[in-house]
């Protein structure tokens, strides 16, 4: 069993056995991005600890599993999607088949392989892609795929508990194909009851899809309210 290594406010690192609970949100270092804790593991219990608190992790290749709880944290509430009208029109003209969850371990992996601009490499290592398929084994994490002559062109990924879920990245391989993949899954978790999408960090990507900042306070007494089910079913 390894350790998970927490770091505390004053600048000491503590160590605690895997399974144990993260310390209080109130101990994540204002900077950078609210770093709460260092180490563990990426097994489905630990990330479900994770995102039931409103922690999820971020790393590098060569870096130790780093969890993070920012403040103030990017959502999406479904009730305040925005569609800009050129995707409205590309939407009803039904490019691609929209299908979920049939392909979830070829989106994260073209997540992962995707370059990005301003980006080096990837944050989606191979223990992220083996960690987010055991989510997906269990029951926890989606996927939204678009395919073009039956080939998967765009995509996007996420954990989803209760009424709740969290984004965590998206790809395309052929112009649009992400925002639509995208716009379908937030349609298709609002129909199911989803009351809020976490986006994690602010970019202008999503803020264009009508996602905004809120204090993470906030973010937690929604998330716990919309997880609240869920987890009272495990």
């Amino acid at each position: 069993m390894s350790q998970a290594y927490y770091q505390l406010p004053n600048g000491r690192v503590a160590s605690i056995d895997d399974g144990c609970d993260f310390p209080p949100l109130s101990q994540a270092l204002a900077e950078p991005n609210g770093l709460i804790a260092i180490g563990g593991d990426l097994s489905p219990a630990q990330l479900l600890s994770a995102y039931s608190r409103g922690i999820f992790p971020w790393f590098s290749n060569g870096e130790p599993i780093l969890w993070w709880s920012p403040d103030p944290r990017m959502v999406l509430f479904p009730d305040e999607l925005k569609i800009s009208n050129s995707l409205k029109k590309i939407l009803k003209s039904k490019p691609f088949d929209i299908r979920f969850n049939t392909a979830f371990h070829e989106v994260i992996t073209a997540c992962s392989a995707t370059p990005r601009e301003g980006q080096a490499g990837t944050w989606i290592t191979e223990e992220i892609i083996n960690g987010y398929c055991a989510m997906y084994d269990a029951g926890y994490a989606i996927s939204a795929e678009c395919w073009l002559d039956n080939k998967l062109v765009g995509g996007c990924y996420g954990v989803k508990i209760g009424n709740m879920f969290y984004g965590e990245s998206m790809f395309h391989h052929v112009t649009n194909a992400s925002k639509v993949a995208f716009v379908s899954l937030v349609q298709k978790l609002k129909a199911e009851g989803v009351g809020m999408l976490d986006c994690q960090m602010k970019t202008s990507h999503l803020a264009s899809f009508g996602a905004r900042e809120i204090r993470r306070d906030d973010f937690i007494y929604r998330l716990s309210k919309l997880t609240a089910v869920n987890l009272a079913e495990t």
